[in-house]
């Protein structure tokens, strides 16, 4: 059989990679590769923010201090748990920017968060 006869015919069912040469190839990558070094970043990041709004709590007014505790169990460090819950991340980076230079840190800390989410 040669590779114009009709008669030999390939069927795929789902995604195809073919790769040639080359070294550190990945093939298609469902979100799993650099997980692990991802979570750990996200981890690291939730914490931060956390830690740093356990600092800010004592320059909030009352109604911005209830507000942080209802956001501080919202935050995960899972992303797409994390992206559904963007009010709750809007509203700690507003707090944050309501009270000036002491809530810079906290409002840097979203954005880094953000950032990692996409």
């Amino acid at each position: 059989m040669s590779d114009n006869d009709s008669s030999s015919n390939s069927n795929y069912y789902g995604p195809v990679v073919n790769m040639n040469d080359g070294t550190g190839n990945v093939g298609i990558n469902y979100g799993t590769v650099g997980a692990p070094a991802r979570a750990a970043e996200l981890q690291a990041a939730v914490e931060e923010l956390v830690r740093l709004l356990g600092d800010l709590r004592r320059h909030l007014t009352p109604d911005q201090d209830r507000t942080v505790a209802q956001a501080l169990p919202e935050l995960t460090p899972d992303p797409g748990t994390l992206r559904e819950r963007g009010l709750v991340l809007a509203r700690v980076a507003q707090i944050a920017a309501a009270v000036g230079a002491v809530g810079q840190p906290v409002a840097d800390a979203v954005g880094r968060l953000l950032a990692l989410i996409g």
